[in-house]
């Protein structure tokens, strides 16, 4: 769920009342009549009514919040009496490497609280965020929708992040350049035989990645020969041709029928734009919007009518495909357990080894019998061909 639609929830109620545009600037001296103070009383009885989840309504609070600061700190708005009552306090934390730090944390008097509850069944890895890894029958029914869709680029991003464990910031902001160069060296992955193009990936690389990490993604070689075929093919250079700076070797790899990027690259971001010829930041909507309203309706409709997931489970079910092939080598003693941490740590850029161990540990979590995944390699190479298939679609 983005700002947006929380914004537009609070739009909504707004639009309940008979000056809507009058009551989003009312803030009197009775505090509790502010606008502020009445959205959150609105949030807290549809929690109690169990028509919003305490969560739900913790995060649109918090934007609205955003919202209202946003206003008075560019000097758009001035209320008589302040939205809120804001109290500073310290809080103190551990790094990765168990240094505690302490920061300055702001809190307010209409923040909703949502306490959190971890369901250890419930089949997630906290990966930065909560994550559910796609089974391998799950994994099918997306790459099946994403080919029948007949979105190209769609198809190739999602088969990017499951088999390279991209971010949506990564595989957005892959460059055409990355893709075209001459003799491209291949070698040998960490999890398998099979050959793999490595792609630097952070700062100084063009690509996007989550906190500046540097890193090195082990792109299969069938993958890395699609997505140059996809590069150089006439469906791609015409979207080049469509963006501000033309058909170059620095452009996006990826992006929209109408030229623009589904991810700005903070590169970009940071550079001056003296025409203002951008006209907002991208953060992968777009991607987020057709895996909503196309891509799990497709599934639901077909297979599965309580089918969920969001984009970065692509990421975990990659970590669990490699997880579970090299617990495979584990158990057949070719391998031991400490180096099939190393490998699934640098495939995934971990920072901490403890969040490696939530995949390692994840089969035995969930009461399930370990089973290798039969064929992985065949089905790899299927997604691959279809992605081929489907890359001389028209722009109609």
């Amino acid at each position: 769920m983005s700002q947006a639609d929380d914004l537009g929830a609070y739009r909504e109620w707004l639009d309940e009342h008979t000056n809507p545009d009058e009551l989003l600037f009312h803030f009197p001296r009775n505090k509790l009549a502010r606008v502020t103070y009445r959205y959150r009383g609105h949030l807290i009885q549809k929690i109690y009514a169990r028509e919003l989840a305490p969560a739900t309504a913790k995060r649109r609070m918090g934007v609205v919040i955003s919202f209202y600061r946003w206003l008075i700190e560019e000097n758009l708005f001035e209320p008589d009496f302040p939205p809120w009552q804001e109290r500073q306090y310290l809080l103190s934390v551990k790094n990765t490497h168990g240094f505690s730090m302490t920061r300055s944390v702001a809190s307010t008097d209409i923040s909703i609280k949502a306490s959190k509850t971890d369901d250890p069944f419930e089949g997630t890895i906290q990966d930065g965020s909560k994550l559910r890894p796609l089974s391998v029958e799950e994994q099918q029914w997306v790459m099946e929708g994403a080919r029948t869709l007949g979105n190209p680029e769609m198809q190739l991003l999602i088969l990017f992040m499951l088999l390279t464990g991209a971010r949506i910031q990564t595989a957005c902001t892959l460059r055409v350049r990355h893709f075209i160069g001459t003799n491209p060296h291949f070698g040998r992955a960490l999890s398998s035989d099979i050959q793999i193009f490595k792609l630097p990936v952070g700062p100084a690389t063009g690509i996007d990645t989550k906190n500046d990490k540097n890193m090195v993604l082990q792109v299969p070689r069938a993958l890395y020969e699609v997505l140059r075929t996809y590069a150089q093919s006439s469906r791609a250079k015409r979207r080049r041709e469509l963006t501000i700076d033309g058909d170059n070797p620095d452009q996006y790899l990826f992006l929209t029928q109408q030229g623009r990027p589904y991810f700005t690259g903070k590169d970009e971001a940071l550079t001056f734009d003296p025409k203002l010829k951008r006209r907002h930041q991208k953060t992968g909507g777009t991607v987020r919007q057709y895996i909503k309203d196309h891509l799990i309706p497709y599934i639901r409709h077909r297979y599965d009518k309580n089918f969920h997931f969001r984009i970065h489970d692509l990421r975990a079910s990659f970590g669990m495909n490699q997880t579970d092939m090299q617990m495979s080598l584990v158990e057949k003693g070719d391998i031991t357990l400490a180096k099939a941490r190393i490998a699934v740590m640098a495939l995934m850029g971990h920072a901490s080894s403890a969040t490696t161990d939530l995949y390692l540990d994840y089969r035995k979590q969930m009461q399930q019998a370990y089973a290798a995944i039969n064929g992985y390699g065949d089905q790899v190479q299927a997604w691959i061909s279809d992605a081929i298939a489907g890359i001389g679609y028209n722009d109609e």
